[in-house]
């Protein structure tokens, strides 16, 4: 019995330092702040979250920067909340690139997200398995506390391995 118990102690203390190690414990930083343009190369996806395009379009985001086709970051404008939408998601995956004038890979297409509009901005140091429950916790409880309403539109984007943001525009 005693062997059992430090066998579970231990594989719970490795959990809790990987989970640690991970950004588990690590707070959001939540700020209320004007937008700055972004330009997002990438490609559209309108699907289930579990479809194995979904999948694709983020490894080809991935692909296009492993290759250097573009110089930038990860990053994805979501354009509706799969959760309330019956898991129907309509979206934008691709590359948040420096400026517009780059030349874009084959199957690739330019949006730009307009500055200028109050956001709730907030980023988080967390592994990317578990950054993006902690970005939209953190939007949705801000938006309580303060009594905003923002909008179902939201562009999130992976500046470090360990690094994620994501902004939403505020309803007006």
């Amino acid at each position: 019995m005693k062997k059992l118990f430090y066998i579970t102690a231990g594989i719970a203390t490795i959990l809790l330092v990987l989970y640690t190690y991970i950004g588990g414990f690590t707070a959001p930083e939540v700020s209320l702040t004007t937008s700055e343009t972004l330009y997002v190369a990438g490609q559209p996806y309108h699907g289930a979250v579990d479809d194995a395009a979904l999948g694709n379009a983020f490894k080809r985001a991935a692909e296009a920067l492993d290759n250097k086709e573009l110089e930038g970051v990860p990053g994805n404008i979501f354009y509706n909340d799969p959760d309330k939408s019956g898991d129907s998601l309509r979206a934008f995956i691709g590359v948040i690139i420096p400026d517009a004038t780059v030349a874009l890979p084959a199957g690739y297409e330019l949006r730009t997200v307009p500055g200028g509009r109050q956001v709730i901005h907030v980023e988080v140091n967390a592994n990317i398995a578990i950054a993006p429950k902690k970005l939209y916790g953190a939007v949705a409880d801000y938006a309580k506390e303060q009594e905003l309403q923002f909008e179902d539109f939201y562009v999130e984007w992976y500046p470090a391995s360990d690094r994620a943001v994501v902004e939403v525009p505020v309803k007006q």
